[in-house]
């Protein structure tokens, strides 16, 4: 049977680019995701997150997004065309059409706005389409694993800036008053582009159901994310006791980063079926056009059973299959259902 094509959600795969000196291009064993992998796996459009947060680079955000933004481009530009950046819905749905696949520039987390919602304006001219307000809390918003507190005024603007502009507006990491607050301020679907369902695995980075009805009454999507913390209760329990372990050492963020790569191989994997139970259970609470896939590749240390990187993508609708959903349905998961949001979310 025909594997269908792929709208992936969100991978951090620049940041290994520019931090750790992965070849795009060719490939190598240090990413989960590369261009050769991509083309094999069929993927037709991704979204490459740029992640700056202002405790790693005080008073260099804007200079870390750029430099995250240039090496977005360069590693477009070693694709030979195969790989275009998507500024408009066009260029995502031609991607879906037998044109260049689609890379669509994300910033996860608006510290390099430096507090101020105007300054998205330089970064959609650079390309970004897809915004996370918060990583950690910042001027504009609260976060799942900060204070509960909601978008602030400055946040408000921000959002009414991205929707007139067309930026797709992402709430993962928001905390859960924030979400509410986008639910009741935002006139234009939003999509939370690498969250899984609270109702399985109970971590706030995670939808309620309660919000996953609400992201699919507004017309949104949620990218099934592949962190075992984020799948598995077992796993989740694991990371938290890891974490523990930990704090008292008072890490700098790169020791601790080194710490959890170093830890990951004692947490046993989950197995594969935990990615269709999460896919399952939001089809059940929201219906069938509430998901998709946003791995969070390459901004995981630790992945499922059988899924190494992005050549695995195709194991997905094998399973959905299996598990009884239709062939359509196994499209709009694998690329429909982000296709058609962030067709309506982008500029014309």
């Amino acid at each position: 049977m025909k594997i269908p094509a792929f709208f992936d959600g969100h991978c951090d795969t620049v940041l290994k680019v520019v931090d750790k000196g992965t070849d795009f291009a060719n490939g190598d064993d240090s990413a989960h995701v590369d261009f050769p992998r991509l083309r094999a796996a069929g993927v037709r459009a991704q979204v490459f997150a740029c992640f700056v947060l202002s405790e790693r680079y005080p008073g260099a955000e804007v200079e870390r997004a750029e430099v995250l933004l240039d090496a977005l481009d360069g590693m477009i530009g070693s694709t030979g065309g195969a790989f275009r950046l998507a500024r408009t819905a066009a260029d995502v749905e031609a991607a879906f059409a037998g044109g260049p696949s689609a890379a669509v520039f994300a910033l996860e987390g608006a510290d390099p706005l430096e507090g101020r919602a105007e300054n998205l304006r330089r970064f959609f001219s650079r390309g970004v389409r897809d915004l996370i307000f918060a990583w950690k809390d910042n001027p504009f918003s609260g976060t799942a694993f900060g204070s509960d507190v909601s978008l602030s005024r400055e946040g408000e603007r921000l959002l009414g800036l991205a929707e007139d502009l067309g930026v797709m507006v992402d709430v993962s990491h928001l905390s859960d008053a924030a979400f509410d607050r986008v639910c009741e301020v935002s006139e234009r679907p939003f999509i939370a582009s690498h969250s899984n369902c609270r109702g399985l695995c109970p971590v706030a980075r995670n939808l309620t159901d309660r919000m996953i009805r609400t992201l699919a009454e507004r017309g949104g999507v949620m990218g099934i994310n592949l962190s075992t913390s984020f799948l598995s209760p077992k796993s989740l329990a694991a990371w938290k006791a890891i974490k523990r372990r930990l704090e008292p050492e008072r890490l700098t963020w790169r020791q601790a980063e080194q710490r959890v790569r170093e830890e990951a191989p004692r947490v046993p994997r989950p197995p594969f079926d935990w990615i269709v139970r999460h896919i399952l259970h939001a089809i059940d609470v929201g219906g069938e056009d509430v998901v998709g896939l946003g791995g969070d590749l390459d901004g995981i240390v630790h992945t499922p059973q059988g899924i190494d990187g992005v050549e695995d993508y195709p194991r997905i609708p094998v399973a959905l299959r299996e598990a009884g959903l239709s062939e359509g349905q196994v499209e709009k998961v694998c690329f429909r259902n982000f296709l058609r949001v962030f067709g309506e979310g982008l500029p014309g």
